[in-house]
């Protein structure tokens, strides 16, 4: 802390607010430390605490307003890429939309503590059409709650913090080892864990071309939709069916005998194998994911239905 405090007070407000700006984006450098930090030289009398919440404000609602632009304009496609980054995708995309449609807009007043939707709350607030004054507003609170919390930390702890950063110090190379450690094991058991799904599932995918043929011919399909629901709002393939996780058990009896085609947003071999497997253990004869996704599905100009409602099982 010794360190990061005397290099904010060289460089003062332009560090603190790229600091911000840069981890808002979405990029693995936490600021957290940088508005402990800051609230240490509030306390020391070094930095003025209205300017260092007006910065760390700032620079939030610039990065958010861009995500909230990007999400109103380019729709689920974009939480599929960002996901795309995670470990687990198909999972960071459910529990972003759990968490969001649970609180609804009210979620970016306390987003940025939560793991996720720090930097997915602003485009899901976009896709589900909040109005662009309301967003400032939530967001500009949410923006407040957490750099003044984090600020207030520092001030209050500032003789803490320099004593425990001392300590650190001293063993920063064994703590850096053990953490790039731990982070090589996880991502190792996750994609051991991937290739062992992938290699057990062996299913034969299907592509866009096939399904739009066989479709044509009417003949008995039984197409599902991964996708969650702020998602349907760029279109479904016709005719399919949403997928509920809830409901599996009830579904199965309705599907068992048909042959079933999974697709999701966009390529994702990780979400369409878990839901196969949970299938075929629940005795559903043949199931094949849609090689590409629905965002092949709609690039390739195959029939999309632009509605919101979907039908159920």
């Amino acid at each position: 802390m010794n360190a990061l405090t005397h290099f904010l007070f060289q460089n003062g407000y332009t560090i603190l607010f790229l600091g911000v700006l840069v981890e808002q984006i979405g990029l693995p450098l936490p600021s957290g430390p940088m508005l402990l930090a800051a609230g240490a030289l509030v306390g020391a009398h070094r930095m003025n605490p209205w300017a260092v919440l007006g910065v760390a404000i700032s620079a939030s609602l610039i990065s958010d307003s861009i995500w909230y632009c990007i999400g109103r304009r380019r729709g689920g496609a974009i939480l599929g890429r960002v996901c795309r980054i995670s470990l687990e995708p198909y999972t960071c995309l459910s529990q972003t939309y759990a968490g969001y449609s649970r609180f609804g807009a009210n979620a970016l007043l306390f987003c940025k503590f939560v793991p996720g939707l720090g930097t997915l709350g602003p485009p899901m607030a976009g896709m589900s059409k909040l109005s662009p004054w309301k967003f400032l507003l939530l967001d500009a609170g949410g923006a407040l709650t957490w750099s003044l919390t984090f600020v207030s930390t520092g001030w209050v702890f500032r003789e803490q913090l320099e004593s425990l950063a001392g300590g650190i110090a001293t063993v920063s190379a064994w703590v850096g080892f053990a953490l790039a450690f731990a982070l090589a094991v996880y991502i190792a058991v996750k994609y051991v864990q991937r290739r062992r799904i992938y290699r057990t599932l062996r299913i034969a995918q299907i592509t866009p071309g096939e399904l739009n043929k066989r479709m044509e011919a009417r003949e008995a399909l039984i197409i599902l939709d991964l996708r969650n629901p702020v998602e349907w709002q760029d279109g479904r393939i016709p005719g399919s069916l949403q997928f509920e996780q809830d409901k599996l058990d009830s579904m199965v009896p309705s599907i068992a005998r048909a042959e079933v085609i999974l697709y999701c947003s966009r390529p994702n071999r990780a979400a369409g194998a878990r839901a196969a497997i949970q299938l075929e253990r629940r005795g559903v004869g043949r199931v094949r994911p849609l090689e590409g996704g629905f965002a092949r599905w709609h690039n390739l100009g195959f029939p999309v239905e632009k509605t919101v409602a979907t039908g159920r099982i």
